[in-house]
């Protein structure tokens, strides 16, 4: 059983996800300053990413 593009697009989407909570974790628990907003924002760009990810299943 290979991977088609499908269960590709799935597994970025779940890595991006991940990645984008942790870098979300990382701004509030860990960095107190202005880094924490790079951060934040860093891992909301993660999420738009996943959600496109996630729109283009199916279709490509």
């Amino acid at each position: 059983m290979g991977m088609n593009k499908n269960t590709v697009l799935a597994w970025a989407t779940f890595i991006m996800i991940f990645i984008g909570i942790g870098m979300i974790a990382l701004g509030i628990f860990k960095y107190g300053d202005i880094a924490a907003w790079g951060f934040v924002s860093v891992g909301i760009g993660f999420f738009a990413n996943a959600w496109v990810f996630n729109a283009l299943k199916g279709r490509v």
